[in-house]
């Protein structure tokens, strides 16, 4: 670990933390809070159709994939997406996307665009566009670029449908990260600093480690984007790329940064310094890669001085075994034994994040399967089969839940002790992302097309204009 103390962190006298949404409001960061619990108290719609336009208050057309998470503050949606659909001439070509759309009707008002990294797939799958969740604090929006870059965006635009660059800071450069694929940590900050996983990872050949000395994790001053701390406890043992992103939240008298990383294990740190308060093997000691270990992609959430989270892989390599666990995040060293509060093991390899909401934890699978479990014991109360992969997370809303599929099909269930189906609706094609709210207004997207939808709302029957969709079914991991 290595703290740089001349970066200009002011952190003295901020010691307050949001935990879970407040009701009607802007839904400003991935999980909508810093804890990343995914639970709202708003009410939205919980039927609508896309074909007849039902509901829909508006649709906006984006790349042709899409696994950047909706973000809505200040007036605007915020999605990341490719470059499928070129809105600049000038622009063109493969290119990572960050779209900013009005909130009230979907107008386009702005985008930044990212060329693609030279060296390809091993670094900048094609094709794949911004798969991070935008941070917006004010009139700033942070973000992960597809080219490994932290990018502090003034939310105005420069007048003229492109981005005003406040700053960058390029992990490839600053802090040799290589990464795996995709680099989509979504950022979360306290304080004057954001944190960021560096999505260092393997090489193409999937065997050797290009930069085994770069940070796993790295918090930023986001005045100036100068380094504050960063922290490399994987070093060699990454097993496949690092692509989870991070939870902040009080416990006991301690602000936590709390991550997973790529060597399957979850870590805890003091959010001012990065000192690194604990640590916790999320699989078991007899299990090998790639076949029963696995890394950890979901982001953590923090409730009650706990964590709750659940380990998978890459969805290119398929289902398996996964584990879910309760951690007591006030223990300090190796707390894998210690820290244990329940381990449940009937769960699949997910990607997912929780949502947590009066003593029942929902979490999903890539397998597809959505579990309803005692927060406090982890006996599971129900499971719902979505019958196709899920990359998205279960999201609580009022007293509902909403959960996306690669089938493009959103179920809305019934919170609570027993499972009951209020319907499922289909948004044309895959839904990769998660459902937010803000303002009491539904926002999903899909592949290729951003939804508002709204109670009482129509408007034309949506189509998929714009470029033909990619046949590829994925490409790369979303910590989501």
């Amino acid at each position: 670990m290595r703290i740089l103390i001349g970066a200009g962190v002011l952190l003295a006298g901020f010691c307050w933390i949001q935990a879970s949404d407040s009701g009607i409001g802007d839904w400003p960061m991935w999980g909508g809070t810093p804890d990343r619990n995914m639970v709202s108290n708003q009410q939205v719609v919980s039927s609508w159709d896309v074909k007849t336009g039902k509901n829909v208050k508006w649709v906006s057309q984006l790349g042709s994939q899409s696994y950047g998470n909706p973000v809505v503050a200040g007036g605007q949606v915020y999605v990341g997406t490719n470059n499928e659909l070129v809105r600049d001439p000038k622009e063109g070509g493969d290119r990572g996307v960050l779209m900013a759309f009005r909130e009230s009707d979907g107008e386009f008002l702005w985008q930044h665009t990212n060329v693609k990294l030279p060296a390809g797939r091993a670094n900048d799958w094609p094709f794949q566009g911004v798969c991070s969740s935008p941070l917006v604090e004010g009139d700033v929006l942070y973000y992960t670029s597809n080219r490994c870059e932290v990018v502090a965006l003034d939310t105005h635009g420069d007048g003229n449908k492109h981005a005003k660059v406040i700053w960058k800071f390029d992990m490839m450069e600053e802090v040799g990260s290589e990464p795996h694929n995709m680099s989509n940590a979504s950022p979360v900050s306290y304080g004057d600093l954001i944190f960021v996983s560096t999505a260092n990872g393997q090489d193409e050949s999937h065997v050797h480690i290009p930069s085994p000395k770069a940070p796993a994790i790295i918090a930023l001053n986001k005045k100036t984007g100068k380094l504050a701390w960063e922290d490399n406890p994987v070093e060699d043992r990454i097993l496949h790329g690092q692509w989870a992103s991070p939870a902040v939240g009080k416990v006991g008298d301690t602000v936590q940064v709390v991550i997973g990383q790529g060597d399957g294990w979850v870590r805890g740190y003091d959010a001012m310094t990065g000192k690194r308060l604990w640590w916790f093997d999320m699989n078991p000691k007899d299990s090998v890669w790639p076949k029963t270990r696995n890394e950890v992609i979901s982001t953590p959430i923090i409730y009650d001085n706990k964590i709750y989270i659940a380990n998978g892989q890459d969805p290119e390599h398929g289902e398996g075994v996964g584990h879910l666990y309760a951690i007591d995040a006030t223990k300090r060293g190796d707390i894998t034994q210690s820290g244990r509060i329940w381990h449940f093991d009937k769960i699949r390899r997910s990607i997912s994040t929780g949502a947590l909401k009066d003593g029942i934890l929902y979490y999903s699978d890539f397998s597809g399967f959505l579990h309803a479990l005692d927060a406090a014991t982890g006996k599971e109360y129900w499971q719902h089969d979505m019958l196709a992969a899920v990359w998205g997370s279960p999201m609580v809303i009022g007293d509902k839940i909403y959960l996306g599929d690669e089938d493009g099909d959103v179920v809305v269930l019934q919170a609570g002790k027993e499972k009951k189906v209020l319907g499922e609706y289909n948004m044309g094609s895959s839904v990769y992302s998660t459902p937010v709210p803000a303002h009491g207004v539904l926002f999903i997207a899909n592949r290729n097309q951003l939804f508002a939808l709204k109670e009482g709302a129509m408007t034309k029957p949506a189509t998929a204009r714009g470029p033909m969709l990619l046949r590829e079914p994925w490409r790369l991991a979303r910590a989501r």
